[in-house]
């Protein structure tokens, strides 16, 4: 059974800094796509950044392009989020998600099958 389990939210000051992670366990045999969401209150869960683990290729959402950083450990199916110049509206619950690589051309939240429980990043002004 997949397990997905984030962690390293927190509450930060506008312009500053945070790293979130995800450890994956349970994949069986082929490539695994892992994304972050993220929901605020009162809005639609929305796409952040998605890779495919042990590929180098990285997509972003504009919102956060320039600002959040994906990166991975493939050996240990370990997912990370750099999050920097944070904003008071980047302010959300943060999801890991992961489904098979054949479909990680989307961030529609439905496409994924495997979700963590979530991380709560707060940014003030």
């Amino acid at each position: 059974q997949v397990q997905l389990v984030e962690s390293g939210g927190g509450s930060v000051q506008d312009g500053g800094w945070l790293r979130l992670s995800c450890r994956a366990s349970g994949f069986t045999g082929g490539r695994y796509c892992m994304a972050w969401f993220r929901q605020a209150i009162g809005k639609e869960r929305e796409g952040v950044a998605r890779l495919v683990l042990g590929l180098p290729t990285k997509t972003y959402a504009d919102s956060v392009k320039g600002r959040f950083i994906i990166t991975q450990e493939s050996d240990r199916n370990t997912l990370w989020l750099h999050m920097h110049s944070l904003r008071p509206d980047d302010s959300a619950m943060y999801y890991c998600a992961a489904v098979r690589a054949e479909v990680c051309d989307t961030f529609v939240p439905a496409a994924y099958q495997f979700w963590g429980q979530g991380t709560e990043v707060t940014v003030s002004s």
